[in-house]
């Protein structure tokens, strides 16, 4: 039986959305095929169907995560909607639950051993991000390094075993970042 081009667009979306779960909560390369198509209740032979390779998929999943890191995270709209977003980014929810937060503390490390294509689709959406920042905050240096201190400061809270001392990093992460960008900012005549 032919299925009709709808259902097997909706069958890849489920395949993607399903496999960036699984992947940001336990690593992309612990699952195989099979195990990605069963989460969705189909057979491992209907994967190709879809994508040529597991390395398709992980590019694809890259692409689609990092995007929608990027909508959320924007800070298009002011230095209020940064720090907002700092301060859910640096949070326990976010530490506690990988699967539904930004991918790149996630899968940094899976990204960088992988093929320079996932490298540079990675690198065009994570430079979008940067340059957002840098607009508001008036320094790429500035923007580079507090996105850098985002991701390393999940990315330990991630590996430590103890919550007081994973919130300890998250805040010191925050109160520094805050502090970085309050010597950015210029001072008001009153």
């Amino acid at each position: 039986m032919r299925y009709s081009a709808s259902h097997k667009l909706e069958t890849k979306e489920k395949l993607l959305e399903s496999s960036a779960l699984s992947a940001k909560k336990s690593g992309f390369s612990t699952v195989g095929v099979d195990g990605l198509m069963k989460a969705i209740g189909l057979s491992g032979g209907a994967f190709y169907s879809h994508f040529s390779s597991k390395d398709e998929l992980f590019a694809s999943i890259v692409e689609r995560e990092l995007c929608q890191s990027l909508e959320r995270l924007s800070a298009d709209q002011g230095r209020e909607k940064l720090e907002r977003c700092l301060k859910h980014y640096l949070s326990m929810a976010h530490v506690e639950h990988p699967e539904s937060g930004c991918a790149l503390p996630a899968l940094g490390a899976e990204i960088a051993r992988s093929d320079v294509l996932v490298r540079q689709k990675a690198e065009r959406w994570i430079c979008q991000l940067q340059e957002s920042w840098a607009r508001i905050l008036e320094s790429d240096s500035l923007a580079w390094a507090i996105l850098s201190q985002c991701i390393g400061a999940l990315v330990v809270a991630r590996m430590l075993a103890t919550p007081d001392i994973q919130r300890n990093v998250l805040k010191s992460s925050y109160d520094e970042i805050g502090r970085q960008i309050a010597g950015r900012q210029q001072p008001t005549c009153k």
